[in-house]
C-alpha cells in the first residue's frame, strides 16, 4: 500500500470519528450514521490494500 493511501484511509477514518462524535454531541442520529459509514469504509479499505499487498508482496 502506498503512503498516499494510508494516509488517505486514516483521514477518512479520523473524519469519520469526528462526525460521530459530533452526532453524540448533537444528538443527530444521521451524522452519527454517516460517521460509522466512513470508518466502515477507511477500514474495508485498508484491509483491501492490505490484502493487495500481501499478493504482490508490495511493502
Amino acid at each position: 500500500m502506498g503512503l498516499d493511501d494510508d494516509i488517505k484511509h486514516n483521514a477518512e477514518d479520523m473524519k469519520g470519528k469526528v462526525k460521530e462524535k459530533v452526532g453524540d454531541a448533537t444528538d443527530n442520529e444521521r451524522l452519527q450514521a454517516e460517521g460509522m459509514a466512513d470508518q466502515a469504509s477507511a477500514k474495508v479499505k485498508k484491509a483491501g490494500d492490505d490484502v493487495k499487498d500481501a499478493l504482490t508482496d508490495d511493502r
